[in-house]
């Protein structure tokens, strides 16, 4: 299927691994323009060549700009190089286990800039922008914690499900404007961080990474209908099509590609 997205220009924020990369090759296989992001020139200046070795793609068609997007400054930053997108993907997102009377003021505050603000703040910059140009996609990737707050982590919890309202609230704004904003919802997914966190809790528990993705889902997910660690290429695709002019329909939506986890019906 064309997803109609030769010559969009788009921007993945946290998007130099996991999750993000794969948004961000999904994206660029259809032909978009993709800006890559992370912390650090090095991460940004690797993962552009390994999306354009991984696609065959010469010329900047690809391209990265590093700066921090948990703070004012890093967004400033970006935006001033980057004034315009057509699709703003809200990617960047942090977590950590940790028992609720162990997080600190200061992890809650973290928390919040980094997976809350930095898409406010962009939003805030591109959305009148595209409103103006009548055309536009904002995709914030929230999670099912966002519906299922995680008592491991229930700061992580209420970061996915503030970007629930957040992004309901956008698309009542940009209602009627050809600007769509929706958030993705995925569920437990093997991204670079995930598969970490597995191989170290296996090897605490001297059991196989498999094994223990096996007891994860028994006890930690058991609604889970996939019985399985989703793949980043499979929200991935999820999210290029919600980015796609075919995806018009779809606004003001939280888009559950959460392989059967939340069990509730809407």
């Amino acid at each position: 299927m064309d997803l109609q997205l030769s010559g969009k220009k788009a921007l993945v924020s946290g998007s130099t691994a996991g999750i993000g990369f794969a948004i961000a090759t999904a994206l660029a296989r259809e032909g978009a323009h993709v800006i890559l992001n992370g912390r650090t020139a090095a991460r940004v200046t690797d993962a552009v060549e390994r999306l354009k070795k991984d696609l065959g793609i010469n010329g900047d068609r690809v391209t990265g700009i590093a700066a921090d997007l948990g703070t004012a400054a890093g967004v400033q930053t970006l935006t001033g190089e980057l004034p315009t997108v057509d699709i703003l993907v809200n990617n960047l997102g942090i977590f950590e286990p940790k028992a609720f009377a162990d997080i600190p003021d200061e992890d809650w505050t973290r928390f919040f800039e980094v997976n809350v603000l930095s898409g406010v703040r962009l939003s805030r910059f591109y959305l009148p922008k595209m409103t103006a140009a009548g055309w536009g996609r904002i995709v914030f990737i929230s999670s099912e914690s966002g519906v299922n707050t995680p008592t491991e982590m229930i700061h992580y919890g209420l970061t996915k499900t503030a970007q629930l309202a957040l992004s309901r609230g956008l698309a009542q704004t940009a209602r009627g404007t050809g600007v769509t904003v929706n958030s993705v919802l995925p569920g437990p997914t093997k991204s670079e961080g995930v598969g970490t966190f597995v191989e170290q809790m296996a090897r605490e528990r001297g059991i196989t990474p498999e094994q223990m993705e096996t007891d994860f889902f028994e006890h930690a997910r058991p609604s889970s209908l996939l019985k399985r660690f989703e793949t980043v290429e499979e929200i991935a695709d999820v999210v290029a099509f919600v980015c796609s002019p075919l995806a018009s329909a779809i606004t003001g939506a939280a888009v559950r590609a959460d392989g059967g986890v939340v069990s509730s019906i809407v």
